[in-house]
């Protein structure tokens, strides 16, 4: 059966990263029995330029008829002037908002050719393997009201709402539980319950989801201030955590760098299964647009080959195809091949595109 890729390529490094990908869905048409159509389409800065906004409703269709998306990257200084509601950020907050991916997936796993790219000592994170459950349409990124107003006496306020529903909790909780049963079996869930009402229902509804579906399950409550520590204090202690948009936005990106760059992490964003058995999905790097070093080459295509990979285990269900490009990622490194962000003594530097043509080397072989 033919499944239909929307590919958003975004701006910066994104074009460059993105076609790596582009190459390998070629080389699966070609070379398994595997078939992909593809389709192209503006975010971010890119349709700001071309349309005046950062994420048409037109492309929104596309992407919503799709099987799966991939992204680059959105954003950079060019659009820095550009009203807030049209920044390009908000062309994919829209994106995740109206497909309702309400579940970030971002695995944070160590390669044992890049563990000394970590800040941290070997003993501490080699064989690290961690996902971070990241609820990703709620909380004080999308609550209301929202605004900045000027007071009374002169002085500008900023504020946002932070909120969540039984629903939303227990939406992202499942994802989470679903996961730890296919891992290590053991869930941290992370809130602030000592000192904000949601952090404290968010515990509470956990505890029940827990007692109801999942007491299987081992499931630990944890701050997450405390959380941020432990992740650098022992961070093979966990498997799954799960926390809200704010503190999965932070949590996240700390765990990231436990693996010594982000140019290697992809993540997923998930939807609800619908009444058809579809699901809407989009498949990312961690990392940013980087307009630095946008268009030299150097870029690390590895997150977003690593997304696709994703891609076709979670919403193609290709397990053995995508265990087979995560070995082929593993067998580059171990030879030593390295775009610049993770150089390394006597390893060999590459760009952009021969990190992409070694990759299908490897599968080819």
């Amino acid at each position: 059966m033919t499944k239909k890729i929307m590919i958003l390529p975004g701006d910066g490094i994104g074009p460059e990263i993105v076609s790596q990908v582009s190459k390998l869905i070629k080389w699966y048409n070609e070379n398994t029995d595997l078939n992909f159509e593809t389709e192209n389409g503006l975010i971010g800065g890119a349709s700001i330029d071309a349309y005046g906004h950062p994420f048409t409703d037109e492309t929104l269709e596309k992407c919503r008829s799709a099987d799966a998306i991939l992204m680059g990257a959105v954003g950079g200084p060019k659009w820095d002037d550009v009203d807030f509601d049209i920044r390009p950020e908000a062309g994919l907050l829209k994106l995740r908002k109206e497909l309702e991916l309400f579940a970030n997936l971002r695995p944070a796993l160590v390669f044992d050719a890049l563990i000394d790219a970590s800040s941290l000592k070997p003993e501490i994170v080699k064989g690290l393997d961690i996902m971070i459950v990241r609820e990703l349409t709620g909380g004080i990124y999308f609550g209301e009201p929202r605004g900045i107003e000027t007071l009374k006496n002169g002085e500008r306020r900023g504020f946002n709402t932070q909120t969540y529903t039984t629903s939303e909790i227990t939406r992202i909780g499942e994802v989470a539980f679903e996961l730890a049963k296919k891992r290590s079996n053991k869930v941290h869930s992370c809130e602030k319950a000592n000192v904000m009402e949601s952090g404290k229902l968010w515990r509470e509804e956990m505890t029940i989801l827990h007692a109801d579906k999942f007491k299987d399950v081992e499931l630990e409550h944890m701050y997450a201030d405390n959380c941020a520590m432990q992740l650098l204090r022992n961070p093979k202690q966990f498997d799954v955590i799960v926390t809200d948009n704010l503190f999965g936005d932070i949590l996240s990106d700390e765990a990231a760098m436990l693996t010594g760059s982000l140019g290697m992490l992809p993540s997923a964003s998930l939807g609800a299964i619908n009444t058809d058995g579809k699901m809407h999905a989009l498949y990312e790097p961690v990392h940013g647009s980087a307009p630095d070093i946008a268009d030299q080459g150097i870029a690390n295509p590895l997150a977003t080959i690593l997304s696709f990979s994703m891609m076709l285990r979670y919403s193609f269900g290709y397990k053995e195809h995508a265990d087979r490009l995560d070995n082929a990622v593993q067998t580059i490194l171990n030879r030593g091949l390295r775009t610049k962000d993770v150089m390394a003594k006597n390893c060999t530097e590459i760009s952009t595109m021969q990190m992409g043509d070694e990759i299908i080397s490897e599968l080819s072989s």
